[in-house]
């Protein structure tokens, strides 16, 4: 089992904003809601640390999936807070910081491919390319180190989850967790970072950021939605995968409630109708269809018309099945479907409101953003 923690209860003042920087505003999307999406792909179980008085407010923003709790006055406070709620089950557990909100889903597989590989603390990190120079108080220089050894750090950081708990036991304080690790006398296994996953700090770094959301300025956004009622004796399907023991819903196709919703925020974006006009009762050909193959019919629609998926974002209301379990085995079901593509996965209830809080049902909400190739 894989753990992920996002240290997110950074205030935002070095940024000059009036709100805590995770629910700064990048593109279409917060720090927070970019960095769940990218560490989700490989975690089954995600952490949130916020901000005093925030707790509420970033759990709507990560869905009912995702623990939030108040991280603490330090990072590495936060963090130790974060560490407390981990899984016992956890073999492996990433640290990461909301700031760097667009490190990719790539970034987070690496880091998890070298810890399966053997080794105990894996860090992403770039060369150092500028000349560093070390001062003294009077800001003279004392001496220029040699940058070919340097390595500017990134996260997510991973580790094995004895190991970092370990280095936490101590409540040292440090600026990356794998200075912690560093002190009790364990390797730590620097792998290739990526320009994108800046730390996001000053507005000057929000523009370099913006750089990174996609290959063109021109981008559409959609929103879909699917609801249905439950069915005894069918099988359920959601997301792509196929839920045992579970009432399924009944439908013209398979009933995929997540899968229908990204088609239609899809053809939203994209002006291609909807999922009815597409794949509707009056074409027999689809009746009985699954979810990832109208995902694909999608995805060649939308790019024989000119686009590209950027991303997408699906949220699963119902009161089962209970997504956390297989929330990574679902974004990559969803992620193949769609050519690779950058997928989050949310769940939530209506706290026993209306179809899917009577447990009648099962619905599901998705956007998606695409841009002009």
């Amino acid at each position: 089992m894989i753990a992920a923690i996002i240290a997110a209860a950074g205030s935002g003042e070095r940024f000059g904003a009036a709100i805590p920087k995770a629910l700064i505003q990048l593109g279409d999307r917060t720090l927070i809601e970019h960095a769940v999406s990218a560490i989700s792909s490989v975690a089954d179980q995600i952490i949130v640390t916020a901000p005093s008085g925030y707790e509420k407010e970033i759990q709507t923003l990560v869905g009912d999936g995702i623990t939030v709790v108040t991280g603490g006055a330090t990072r590495s406070e936060s963090v130790r807070i974060g560490l407390s709620k981990v899984s016992a089950d956890a073999e492996y557990v990433l640290i990461h910081d909301a700031a760097r909100a667009l490190a990719s889903p790539d970034l987070a597989k690496r880091v998890v491919a070298a810890l399966k590989s053997g080794d105990v603390a894996v860090i992403p990190g770039l060369a150092q390319t500028d000349t560093v120079k070390i001062v003294d108080a009077s800001g003279i220089v004392t001496s220029t180190p040699d940058r070919a050894a340097m390595r500017r750090v990134q996260t997510p950081q991973g580790f094995t989850y004895k190991l970092i708990s370990q280095a936490h036991a101590q409540s040292g304080e440090a600026t990356d967790d794998a200075a912690l690790v560093e002190s009790l006398g364990k390797p730590v296994r620097v792998i290739e970072g990526e320009e994108r996953a800046i730390k996001i700090t000053t507005p000057a770094d929000m523009a370099t950021a913006l750089q990174f959301l996609g290959k063109s300025t021109n981008f559409k956004s959609g929103v879909g939605v699917d609801a249905h009622h439950f069915e005894a004796g069918r099988q359920l399907w959601l997301a792509g995968l196929l839920w045992p023991d579970q009432d399924g819903v009944e439908g013209h196709s398979d009933g995929d409630v997540a899968a229908h919703a990204i088609c239609d925020a899809l053809f939203a974006a994209s002006g291609l109708g909807d999922l009815g006009s597409n794949f509707g009762t009056n074409k027999p050909e689809y009746k009985g269809a699954s979810g990832t193959t109208l995902l694909k019919e999608t995805l060649a629609l939308v790019e024989k018309s000119g686009y590209a998926i950027s991303h997408v974002s699906v949220q699963v209301i119902g009161n089962r099945p209970k997504i956390g379990s297989r929330r990574a085995e679902a974004i990559a079901s969803l992620s193949t479907a769609l050519g690779g593509a950058e997928v989050a996965l949310l769940a939530t209830t209506t706290d026993g409101m209306g179809l899917t809080g009577e447990g009648k049902g099962i619905a599901a909400i998705a956007s998606a953003l695409i841009y002009s190739k």
